[in-house]
C-alpha cells in the first residue's frame, strides 16, 4: 500500500477518514482514556457513522486505573452508543512479577517499573494489535520531550509472538496543542475524566500518576521520581521505519512481509 505523506499536518479529521477509508474492520483505536483520546474518539465514532462503518475502540484495564477511569468508561459507552473493548493483562504474568517483586515494584527501579508496564500495557497491548493494520493514537509532540518529534503516520515495526510486524500508528492529533484538545473537548461536549479538573492533564494508573502545578510538563505527573527522558511506558518506544521518500513510498503491513 501507500500513505500519502502530504497528509501529513492536515485535519485530524481528514487523518482519520483517510484512514478509515483505507484500513476498514483493520483499524482500531486504543486508548487510555485521556482528554486526547476522547477528542479521537470523538471524531473517529462520528466519521463511522457517517460512513457506515462500525468502531473498534479498546481501552487496556491494567488493575491499577482510578475509579475515575471506569466511569469515564461508561459515560463514554453511553454518550456513543458504543462497547469500548477492556482489555485484561494475563493474570499468570501479574501474579509472577507482584509475588516476585511486590505490588508496588514500579517504585523500586526504573528496569521493574517498565517490567510492569510491559506485563500490564504491553502485552495485552500486542494482543490487540495482532489482527490489525493499523491504529489510531493520542500522540502529541506537545506531551513531553519523549514525543517532540511525533508524527500524524509513523510506521512500527513490533515483534509480537516471536514474529516482526509491520503496523501503521496514525497520531491524527500530533501538531495540536493542549489549547485545541480542550477546545474541541469543551465545544463539541465530549466527556473526559474527571481527574483532569483536579490537576490530572496526564492519567495512567492511580499508583503512578498525581496531580501537577500549572505550567509543568502535563506528563510530569506520570512516574514522577523519574527523568523526564524515562517517562515512558514502552507502547511508543519500539523499531520506526522511515517511509517518507519523495513524497509517496510503497511500505508492507504485516507479518515478515505479509501484506
Amino acid at each position: 500500500m501507500r500513505i500519502p505523506v502530504e497528509l501529513e499536518g492536515k485535519s485530524p479529521q481528514e487523518i482519520i477518514e483517510w484512514s478509515l477509508k483505507t484500513f476498514g474492520e483493520n483499524l482500531v483505536q486504543i486508548t487510555g482514556m485521556g482528554a486526547e483520546g476522547m477528542v479521537i474518539m470523538d471524531m473517529y465514532v462520528k466519521l463511522c457513522n457517517k460512513f457506515g462503518y462500525t468502531p473498534k475502540i479498546f481501552t487496556i484495564d491494567t488493575g491499577r486505573l482510578p475509579e475515575e477511569t471506569y466511569e469515564l468508561i461508561e459515560r463514554a459507552n453511553e454518550k456513543y452508543k458504543i462497547k469500548i473493548n477492556i482489555v485484561f493483562p494475563n493474570n499468570k504474568l501479574v501474579e509472577e512479577i507482584v509475588n516476585k517483586y511486590g505490588p508496588n515494584l514500579f517504585y523500586k527501579s526504573i528496569e521493574l517499573r517498565k517490567l510492569c508496564c510491559k506485563v500490564r500495557k504491553l502485552e495485552p497491548l500486542n494482543r490487540i494489535l495482532k489482527n490489525v493494520s493499523a491504529w489510531l493514537s493520542g500522540l502529541r509532540r506537545g506531551q513531553s520531550v519523549t514525543r517532540k518529534d511525533t508524527k500524524n503516520f509513523e510506521l512500527e515495526e513490533r515483534e509480537i509472538d516471536g514474529k516482526k510486524k509491520t503496523i501503521l500508528k496514525i497520531n491524527p492529533l500530533a501538531y495540536w496543542t493542549e489549547k485545541m484538545v480542550w477546545d474541541y473537548l469543551r465545544e463539541n461536549d465530549v466527556p473526559y475524566n474527571s481527574l483532569h479538573d483536579k490537576g490530572y492533564p496526564s492519567i495512567g494508573c492511580e499508583p503512578c500518576t498525581r496531580a501537577v502545578k500549572e505550567g509543568e510538563d502535563p506528563r510530569s505527573g506520570r512516574w514522577w521520581w523519574e527523568t523526564p527522558e524515562k517517562r515512558e511506558c514502552g507502547i511508543h518506544e519500539v523499531k520506526k521505519i522511515d517511509f517518507s521518500i519523495n513524497g509517496w513510498q510503497k511500505v508492507v503491513i504485516g507479518e515478515d512481509g505479509e501484506k
